[in-house]
């Protein structure tokens, strides 16, 4: 049995993984250990969890993550994430290195880049070999608690539904290793190449996700429940459903807008379960193909809305979801960061932006970098919350 760990609704918590780049070359570079060892020195506060927003390694030396502590409202996880991102600024100042976040890097390359030296990154890098080295991915996670185990399964039948939503909107990855690939997001059909990566299936009851997981175990496939990567998941330990879907996004206002969409959609779930009603899971065949519809063209794709096969503009779908989800986001208290989903829409996301740069700069992918670790630290400086 794995237990489940109630938290109170729509608590939520926000990771940002972070690319750490030349200042000169704007070339990604693997330094995160000589980053945290002088954050212990200098700022040792930054690497405590105990006290709310705080700095780890990952997966690869060229990335670091900030993680917020248990958090009522978006606004208040995006102030840990700026403050953060401040604190981190004067560490990275001293050692010549900038930061941003994107669903990829735009130029470097992936067999260049060095696993950080842990055993379960080693093992999983055995393990997948050449996909694993591909894995030069970055990524936002929000988890919004959930104050029933019974609920958890359901609410991520409902979030996969909008999974194309999701990825349209954060989607920032349209180069990798120098080339425009002619997607939105390369980073969403990279991740799913990973062992339990990918789409989350769908259960009737925990019962059967714990035997899903028993077998998981069992045969090997993973050692650890954690090690189930899907892009939407529980997490019992912390009460909470995970969305994974996003890209990383440098800009606050943008992840602050993705926050309370999550959030809101979460609450949604909630409030319709707690009424008895059920939530409709989507075809798996719909979900897939929605996923790929999204990465390939981001905030121009065209969306499977149901099980009766109706399609829309996803712009067209997203903005009903914003106006239906309103009177959620002021019970929240996150109207502004809802609306900024509307800016998204409009500027036709980061891809597009990330393009524009490169054209403009006459195909100069350092151009871009600037420009996402520009982004990064305007909003850092100005709170990256209002809309």
């Amino acid at each position: 049995m794995i237990p489940f760990a109630p938290s109170a609704p729509s608590t939520l918590g926000v990771e940002w993984e972070l690319a750490l780049v030349d200042a000169q070359t704007q070339e990604l570079c693997s330094r995160a250990q000589e980053v945290l060892a002088l954050v212990q020195q200098k700022n040792p506060e930054l690497l405590d969890s105990a006290q709310g927003p705080h700095l780890t390694g990952e997966f690869l030396d060229n990335t670091l993550e900030l993680v917020t502590g248990v958090c009522t409202t978006v606004a208040e996880a995006i102030e840990q994430l700026r403050q953060g991102a401040l604190a981190l600024q004067q560490i990275t100042d001293e050692l010549g290195i900038e930061f941003f976040s994107a669903g990829t890097h735009p130029f470097s390359r992936s067999l260049d880049q060095p696993v950080a030296s842990k055993e379960r990154y080693l093992k999983m890098l055995d393990r997948t070999q050449y996909w694993g080295r591909q894995m030069v991915i970055y990524g936002v996670h929000v988890h919004v608690g959930v104050n029933s185990r019974d609920k958890a399964l359901p609410i991520i039948d409902g979030l996969t539904t909008y999974y194309p939503h999701l990825l349209a909107l954060s989607a920032s990855s349209p180069f990798w290793e120098g080339v425009d690939t002619g997607y939105a997001s390369q980073r969403a059909l990279m991740f799913q190449q990973l062992p339990t990566a990918g789409l989350p299936f769908h259960f009737e009851s925990w019962e059967d996700y714990e035997d899903y997981l028993q077998d998981m175990l069992h045969t090997g496939v993973i050692d650890d429940p954690s090690e189930n990567r899907w892009d939407i998941r529980p997490v019992p330990h912390y009460g909470t459903v995970e969305m994974r879907i996003c890209d990383g996004l440098s800009s606050l206002k943008d992840i602050a807008a993705i926050a309370a969409l999550t959030q809101c959609l979460v609450e949604s779930f909630s409030r319709k379960l707690d009424k008895g009603e059920r939530i409709e899971a989507l075809k798996p065949w719909h979900v897939q193909e929605n996923k790929w519809r999204a990465a390939r063209y981001g905030l121009d794709a065209i969306i499977i809305q149901n099980n009766r096969n109706d399609e829309r503009h996803i712009q067209e779908d997203l903005q009903e979801l914003i106006d239906r989800l309103y009177p959620i986001a002021h019970d929240l208290g996150c109207t502004e960061e809802l609306k900024h989903l509307e800016t998204i829409i409009s500027s036709g996301g980061n891809s597009a932006r990330q393009r524009h740069v490169a054209q403009s700069s006459g195909g100069n992918l350092r151009a871009v970098v600037k420009d996402l670790v520009a982004q990064r630290i305007r909003d850092s400086a100005s709170g990256g919350i209002q809309a």
